[in-house]
């Protein structure tokens, strides 16, 4: 792979554990965007992926990572764990598309792909979930575009592997662009580390060896 650290930015955060009411309320958030259902906001409702959306949008200039959007980048949609079929649900896919209508990037390109299926990591155990390399095998690039300067891949949840494996097979196609993530949401493992569900923030995912760790 060409590169062992990428940056990303997310603005959900949500704890696997816990029994505090914003911890289980959290996960309940989480499953609500996986599923992209509808939630209710300024008395209308909408999809999960106009919510995360809207919330970018109209909190653009008070957003850490305002920059990852503002250089009008392309956005490319991660590819779920399993074969992309006809009339699958693919919420990166339309994560990316409301970003694009509320004018948060330049167009959504999908050109990665998973070749082989891999286990999901949300249904694995910790010892078994794919590692970075094993999603960078997994996927293919088509070289529908020519080369842009900015790509943004887009993650639903992330530990990070996904994204680190990904970004790197993006980079196989095209060297010289410079490749940032976003993931919707993220994992706070540590319940004490878990503080709020809106909780927008900058960090990095580094491989080392073969294991991934994302800050924060």
């Amino acid at each position: 792979m060409h590169f062992s650290t990428i940056e990303f930015c997310s603005l959900l955060a949500y704890s696997p554990r816990g029994d505090s009411n914003t911890q289980g309320l959290s996960r309940t958030v989480m499953r609500t965007l996986k599923n992209d259902e509808y939630v209710k906001l300024r008395s209308n409702q909408i999809l999960m992926s106009d919510y995360v959306a809207d919330r970018i949008k109209y909190n653009i200039n008070k957003m850490p990572f305002a920059d990852y959007f503002k250089t009008n980048p392309v956005l490319v949609p991660t590819p779920n764990s399993s074969l992309n079929k006809s009339g699958t649900l693919w919420v990166p896919q339309r994560i990316a598309t409301a970003l694009v209508r509320k004018g948060l990037g330049s167009k959504v390109v999908e050109c990665l792909s998973r070749v082989t299926p891999l286990p999901k990591s949300a249904t694995s155990l910790a010892a078994n979930r794919p590692k970075a390399f094993e999603h960078y095998d997994s996927m293919k690039v088509k070289k529908i575009l020519d080369e842009p300067r900015e790509i943004l891949l887009i993650d639903v949840v992330t530990r990070g592997s996904t994204l680190l494996g990904a970004a790197n097979k993006l980079a196989d196609a095209f060297p010289h662009a410079r490749i940032r993530a976003f993931a919707a949401m993220r994992t706070i493992s540590s319940q004490s580390d878990f503080t709020k569900i809106n909780d927008p923030c900058m960090g990095t995912i580094t491989l080392v060896n073969e294991d991934t760790f994302r800050e924060p």
